[in-house]
Order: C-alpha cells, then structure tokens, then sequence
C-alpha cells in the first residue's frame, strides 16, 4: 500500500529530493539536487520506530569482513566534483567506502551498501557532506582554534608556530627539529589534520633538510627573519630534493632588493606566496619597484618651465590599464601659482595614483 506526502513533509523526514533547491545559508546561492540514489519508501533511518533495525533495514547475518560499512551516512546531501546528489555513503576504515543506497537487501530492491551488526549510523538528513577544507596559513598559537576550524568545514590545517610565542603571532613558522617534533607530538590527540612549515631561513641546505626530516611539509620563507635572496633559493633547493613546498612572505620593506631580485632568486621554481604587499609610501613614490606597484610612463617629457602662466602638460599612459591622458605636474602647478588673481584648479590625480617613472 503507498503512500503520499507533499515535498514539504518529505524533504523535512527524509531531506531534498531530486529536483529541490536548497541555499546556501544567508548567501543567494542555490543548489539543485540532480539526483537520489535513495529509493522512496525505502529510506534507512535510525531511531526508535524507525528502519535500522535487526531483520528490517539491517541484515544481523553478515559480518564486517563481507563488505559490510562500519559507519553510514544516511539520506545526506553530496556536494563535489561529481555533481550535487542524494545518497547514503559508507565508511570503512576511516575512509568512504561506497556512495549509494544503504540498507538489506533480503527485504528492500536497490541496496548496494549492506548495513550489518557493526554498522554505526550518521544522521545525514538536511545536511550537506562535501570534502573538508584546507586551511594552508595557520599561526599555531592555540589548540583552541582547531574547535573553530572544525566548525567552519575546515579538516586539514597548514601552518607553523609554537604556541603564544612573538614568532608564532608574526610568522607561520615552526623552526628547528626539535619544535617540529613536540609540536607534531602535541597534535597527535587533535582531531584534525596538521602539517607544519619549518623556517626557511639559512645560507645552507643542510639547516632546511633536517627540518624536513624532522616532519615538515615545506619551508616558509618570512620578511621578518630576513626573506633574503639567499634563503630564498636555499629553501627551493632542498624543496625541490624532498618534493615539499616553499610559503613567502616576500620582502615588502626592500631591505635586501627590489621584485626584481625575489624573482631572479625565484628561478621559475614553484613557490607560494602569501604575501607580496607594498612597501612604504615614500619608497613607492621613489623606486617604483614594489610587487604590487605597477608603473606609469611619460612620454614625451615636457620641459617643466616656472616662466609660464599656465602649468604644463604631458601626455601619460598607464602601464597598468594602457589609459592615455593629459596630466599635470602637481609640482609644476604649485610653483606656478600667481601671486594675485584667480588661481587654476589643481590637477586631478590617477585614479590609481601609481608612481610615475623617474
């Protein structure tokens, strides 16, 4: 004998079905469920009165070595590569074992997933399972922001740090063998994945490998332990030898070159950079040669004369956005105020403001 309930009912039991929307907290984002592996009528759910039990949408005859899940995820919303569905998925081992309808197939059509004597159950009704997130700038100060991470989807956390140190708070670092290993120590008990950046500051290699081999994913290269050319290249020569990855924050201050050099030292080595900001104002305006500090040209130069009534004018292209316009010097037109009478409009200022070349 069957049965009907609107969708309404329906999705609020058993969650959304093939062709239901569903949006994404307060955002104006939908998604659309492409389609349910689970089969109506015949959706497992654990409770009292409900389907999982031993002769009904359990199978108490078959043990865990028979391919049977040791944990299932029921009537959960799947979001991936693969597209948006509905569907139960099994866990085995700690890792998905198979996505599709879960129950006992001595009395229900359609089951793939057989759920046995050591099966748990996971409500998965409205909600969404979807791959956890990977956090690659993590400043280790405090076990307390895995709790937060967890919470916001994220399971794999990349970082470096020892705890409320000055280092940690400036820099995602973990340095030496020796805090690698009691910080991997520490996390065992973290219910999280860890992986640490050990510091990628030395003239050599052999103070970079033995971090690695200590534990380290990668090496992180920071400004405020001195993001040398040398350190630079010393860590993306041991990188390339272990196969791990290299983090920088590049030299914003200008202390040991310009862009110029950081990716000289580079070398057409992969490298990620976490940050490449400007530096000082000042040194904007004079140099130029910030990573973030496009150019803009001028052609021809105009002889700046004090003797003129009027201030000059050059023609500019910005290398930026190849916008051509008629500037003025600021310079100019403050040195060529009249003492008396109605003094003309100041030059309005690139609505980029970059510095212009020497």
């Amino acid at each position: 004998m069957s049965f009907e309930i609107s969708r309404k009912q329906y999705a609020d039991l058993y969650g959304p079905t093939t062709g239901d929307s569903i949006r994404l907290a307060d955002t104006e984002l939908f998604l659309e469920i492409e389609k349910d592996y689970t089969v109506y009528g015949e959706e497992v759910m654990f409770g009292g009165g409900k389907v999982v039990r031993d002769g009904m949408g359990q199978n108490g005859q078959v043990t865990r070595d028979e391919d049977v899940p040791d944990t299932v995820i029921s009537n959960v919303v799947v979001l991936d590569y693969t597209g948006i569905y509905k569907a139960d998925v099994a866990l085995k081992d700690g890792h998905i074992f198979k996505i599709g309808k879960a129950g006992n197939p001595q009395i229900a059509d359609g089951v793939d997933i057989v759920i046995g004597a050591s099966t748990e159950m996971i409500a998965g009704e409205g909600k969404i399972l979807t791959a956890g997130g990977v956090d690659t700038h993590i400043h280790y100060i405090s076990p307390d922001q895995v709790p937060t991470a967890l919470c916001s989807g994220i399971t794999t956390m990349v970082g470096g740090g020892t705890g409320p140190a000055e280092g940690t708070k400036a820099t995602t670092i973990t340095p030496g063998k020796w805090h690698i290993s009691r910080m991997l120590q520490a996390a065992e008990g973290l219910p999280i994945n860890i992986g640490l950046f050990g510091k990628g500051h030395a003239s050599a290699t052999e103070p970079l490998a033995e971090q690695i081999r200590a534990g380290a994913v990668g090496l992180k290269v920071h400004e405020d332990w001195g993001a040398t050319t040398s350190s630079i290249d010393m860590s993306l020569r041991v990188a390339d030898e272990y196969d791990v990855q290299v983090a920088i924050h590049t030299d914003t201050l200008n202390e040991c070159g310009f862009v110029e050099d950081t990716i000289k030292a580079i070398d057409g080595r992969v490298i990620h950079t976490f940050h490449t900001e400007a530096p000082a104002a000042a040194t904007l305006r004079t140099s130029s040669r910030s990573p973030d500090c496009p150019t803009c040209s001028r052609h021809p130069p105009t002889p700046r004369s004090r003797t003129r009534a009027t201030p000059s004018k050059s023609t500019w292209t910005c290398s930026w956005c190849a916008t051509t316009s008629t500037r003025t010097s600021r310079k100019t037109w403050r040195s060529l105020i009249p003492a008396s009478g109605p003094k003309p409009s100041p030059p309005k200022t690139c609505s980029r403001t970059w510095a212009s070349s020497p």
